[in-house]
C-alpha cells in the first residue's frame, strides 16, 4: 500500500471516530472545518478526501453525521464482522486477543496460533491452536487478515506460511520489517521505533 493511500485510510478512520463521538453528543450536522479542527488538518483537506468518495455536503448545511458514518462504514468495511487470527500468543498476542475494543469495532479474533505447547488451548473462548493447523484453519474459515506477534527469528517463515495459506493482509508486530508482496499487504508496527520517534519530537520541541 502506498504511503499516500495508507494516510488516506487513516484519515477516513479518524473522521469516523470523530463523527461517532459527535453523534453521541447529539450532533446531526457537521462542517468540514469542525472535522479539520478535531484532526489538526485543513478544512480543504477534509473536503478533498470526502470528494474522492463522493461524500456530499453543502456550505450552508454541512454534512449529515448519520449519512457520513454510514458511508464511511461501507468504505472501511465496518458493515460486516471481520474475522482475524493472531499468530504468536505471547504477551502481546494474548493482550490483543483480550482487547475488548475489537468487538465494538466489528473485529473478531477467531483463533490464535503458537508452537509452544504450554499455551495451546483449543477449548478456550478464543482457541489457541498449534501452528501446524494454520493452513487448514485459514482455508476452512476464509480468513483474510492476520496479526503477527512472533519473535524475530521465525518471522520470515511465519510470514511465508501466512502468504501461502492465502492471507491477504498482515499487521506485523515483530521486530522485523516485512515488505508487502503482490498478494499480501503488510502494515509494520514497531513499538520501539514509535517510542523513539516520540522522544525525538519531544526533545526537538523542547529545544525550540
Amino acid at each position: 500500500m502506498r504511503e499516500s493511500s495508507r494516510s488516506m485510510v487513516e484519515r477516513l478512520s479518524s473522521y469516523r471516530s470523530v463523527l461517532c463521538k459527535l453523534k453521541t453528543l447529539g450532533f446531526v450536522k457537521v462542517f468540514s472545518d469542525n472535522l479539520g479542527d478535531a484532526l489538526g488538518i485543513s478544512a480543504s483537506q477534509v473536503r478533498k478526501d470526502f470528494s474522492q468518495f463522493e461524500l456530499k455536503g453543502n456550505k450552508k448545511g454541512g454534512y449529515q453525521v448519520d449519512e457520513l458514518i454510514e458511508r464511511l462504514n461501507e468504505i472501511l468495511g465496518k458493515n460486516e464482522v471481520q474475522d482475524i487470527i493472531i499468530v504468536g500468543c505471547g504477551k502481546i498476542g494474548t493482550a490483543l486477543m483480550n482487547y475488548n475494543r475489537f468487538t465494538s469495532e466489528g473485529i473478531r479474533v477467531v483463533a490464535g496460533f503458537d508452537t509452544d505447547p504450554t499455551v495451546i488451548r483449543p477449548d478456550a473462548r478464543i482457541p489457541v491452536l498449534d501452528l501446524s493447523e494454520l493452513e487448514s484453519f485459514v482455508e476452512r474459515h476464509g480468513i483474510r487478515i492476520a496479526i503477527m506477534t512472533v519473535p524475530e527469528p521465525p518471522a520470515p517463515q511465519v510470514y511465508e506460511r501466512l502468504v501461502n495459506a492465502g492471507i491477504e493482509g498482515i499487521l506485523n508486530f515483530t521486530p522485523m520489517q516485512l515488505r508487502s508482496s503482490g498478494s499480501c499487504l503488510i502494515q509494520n508496527v514497531n513499538i520501539e521505533r514509535e517510542i523513539e520517534n516520540l522522544f525525538y519530537f519531544i526533545n526537538l520541541q523542547n529545544r525550540e
